[in-house]
C-alpha cells in the first residue's frame, strides 16, 4: 500500500471502557483505541491486549516494586510494532490502555485468584479449573512474578475487581467481537491476529534454537490448520526460527473470538523481544522497523488467504 493509499483511506476512531483509579487532575482515561479503516483492504484485526502503560497512582502505590512488575508484565513496546505494521496494511487495530498488572485481558473473568480479593466470600471457588492460571500467579490480575515473588502491598477490594472488570475486560472483548462480525459479514471471514512478545526463550534440549517466533491456535481449535500452516511457512521461509503452540498456545482471546465454523479464525503471535528492544529489553531500536515491514508482509500474506477462502479460491478485494 502506498502513502497516498493510506492517507486517503477514510479511518474511524474509537476510544472505549475506561480505567479505574484514574482521579483529579489525571482525569478519566480509555481502557482502549480501535483504529479502522471504514472500508479495510484486508479481512484482519489485529488485538494488543498487553500493550497498556497508562498506570493510576493509586495502582503503583499498592505495587511492591513498581518498575520491575510493570517492566515484567508489559508486553514491551509491542503496540509501537502493532501500530507501523496496522498503518501499512489497513488492517483494524484494538489497543489496550488498561495495563496488564490492573487486569489482564487474555484471561477470563472468572480467573481469579480469591485469596488476594478483600472480603470475598466464596471459598468454594477458589480452587475450581476456571482459576487454575491465578494459583499460579497469573490470573485475570496478576498476583505473582516468577523470581520476584508477591506484587501487592494489600489485597485488592471485591468493588475494585468489578469496577476493572466493567471499565476494562468487558469493553474490550465486546469491541474485538463486534469488529470481527463486521469484518466476517464484509468478506465472508475474518482473521484475528493477537499480537504479544515473550522475553527470549532459553536454548533447551527440545528447543537447540530459540524461537524467534511462537505461532499458537490452541492446538488447531482457534484457526483452520491451512492458515496456521501458512502463517509458520511464510515466517520460516525468510529464515526465522518459529515455534508453533510452545510453549504458547493461545489464551482467553483466541479461546473467545476463534470461531473457524462461523468464520473466524484467531491466531496468536508471540515475538521475541531481543528481535526489537535494547539488550535491557526497556527501549525500541532501529530494529522495529525491519520487523514491522515483516510482520506486514506477514499479515498482508495471510489477510489474502482468509479472502480467498471465504471467496472459495478467489481473491476477494474490498471495494475502495
Amino acid at each position: 500500500m502506498t502513502t497516498a493509499e493510506r492517507e486517503s483511506r477514510p479511518v474511524r476512531h474509537e476510544a472505549g471502557g475506561f480505567i479505574p483509579g484514574h482521579t483529579g487532575s489525571e482525569g478519566e482515561r480509555p481502557a482502549y483505541s480501535l483504529r479502522a479503516p471504514l472500508s479495510p483492504p484486508l479481512p484482519v484485526l489485529i488485538t494488543v491486549p498487553h500493550a497498556g502503560r497508562d498506570y493510576p497512582s493509586p495502582l503503583l502505590a499498592a505495587m511492591r516494586d513498581p518498575d520491575y512488575a510493570c517492566l515484567r508484565l508489559e508486553d514491551r513496546l509491542i503496540d509501537e510494532v502493532a501500530a507501523l505494521v496496522a498503518e501499512e496494511t489497513g488492517a483494524v487495530l484494538i489497543m489496550a490502555h488498561a495495563p496488564r498488572a490492573m487486569l489482564d485481558l487474555n484471561r477470563a473473568r472468572d480467573d481469579v485468584d480469591w485469596d488476594m480479593i478483600e472480603g470475598h466470600r466464596s471459598p468454594r471457588v477458589r480452587h475450581s479449573m476456571a482459576n487454575r492460571r491465578a494459583r499460579s500467579g497469573l490470573g485475570l490480575v496478576p498476583r505473582r512474578l516468577p523470581g520476584h515473588g508477591e506484587i501487592w502491598r494489600r489485597q485488592l477490594p471485591a468493588a475494585e475487581l468489578e469496577s476493572r472488570i466493567e471499565g476494562i475486560h468487558r469493553p474490550y472483548h465486546a469491541a474485538t467481537a463486534r469488529e470481527l462480525a463486521r469484518i466476517r459479514d464484509q468478506w465472508g471471514a475474518a482473521l484475528l491476529i493477537d499480537l504479544h512478545s515473550m522475553p527470549p526463550l532459553r536454548r533447551t534440549r527440545e528447543l537447540p534454537d530459540p524461537p524467534a517466533f511462537v505461532l499458537g491456535d490452541r492446538f488447531g481449535t482457534s484457526c483452520v490448520s491451512a492458515l496456521a500452516s501458512h502463517g509458520y511457512r511464510f515466517l520460516e521461509a525468510r529464515g526465522h526460527s518459529v515455534a508453533h503452540n510452545r510453549p504458547y498456545a493461545g489464551g482467553y482471546v483466541l479461546e473467545t473470538h476463534g470461531a473457524p465454523k462461523r468464520g473466524i479464525h484467531a491466531l496468536q503471535l508471540e515475538v521475541c523481544r531481543s528481535s526489537y528492544l535494547d539488550a535491557r529489553l526497556e527501549r525500541s531500536t532501529a530494529r522495529i522497523k525491519p520487523l514491522a515491514r515483516l510482520l506486514a508482509a506477514w499479515v498482508r500474506e495471510l489477510g489474502i488467504e482468509t479472502a480467498r477462502m471465504a471467496a472459495g479460491g478467489t481473491i476477494q478485494l474490498a471495494a475502495e
